[in-house]
């Protein structure tokens, strides 16, 4: 039955499904052709839970396929570009003199900040917690961290821009 309604649901809706995820992933084929799978392999999964009214059943497979490409969009975003290693990119040479360098600057910097401002950039920044973790270690509510962070962050900017 499940199979049947889907083999329906492709019939029935297939061109206008694949038209529509070509639309929202700009005319990228193998994309849009993903976008239509996925969505069908969702309205399987939930078969017993769809309606069986057209209109309805047009409107979630539209909705479904508009969530995937803001999800594949998303994931994309966050993710670097993949690109192709040429031999020069093979064996870089490091020079550490500029990190290092940078890294001197900015710890003038970070010295310049009242001990509150900096315990917040040490908490959310260095150690990687969140606002809500950094309030409990420091003993703040939370929007104290974030107005700290906040108001670090502009001293900074304007230390290392001051710095060059």
């Amino acid at each position: 039955m499940e199979d049947e309604l889907i083999r329906r649901l492709y019939q029935e809706f297939g061109s206008a499904l694949l038209g529509h995820a070509m639309r929202l992933t700009g005319n990228d084929r193998q994309w849009a052709e993903d976008i239509v799978q996925e969505t069908l392999v969702r309205a399987w999964r939930n078969a017993e839970k769809l309606e069986r009214d057209p209109v309805l059943l047009r409107s979630w497979l539209f909705t479904v396929a508009r969530r995937l490409v803001i999800d594949d969009r998303r994931k994309r975003s966050v993710r670097p570009q993949e690109s192709e290693l040429t031999p020069s990119d093979e064996a870089p040479v490091r020079d550490e003199a500029d990190r290092t360098l940078a890294a001197i600057v900015v710890a003038e910097a970070m010295n310049g900040l009242t001990e509150e401002h900096r315990e917040a950039i040490l908490e959310t920044y260095l150690r990687d917690r969140t606002v809500g973790e950094a309030a409990a270690v420091l003993g703040v509510p939370p929007g104290t961290v974030k107005s700290r962070v906040y108001y670090a962050l502009r001293a900074l900017r304007r230390a290392l821009q001051d710095r060059g």
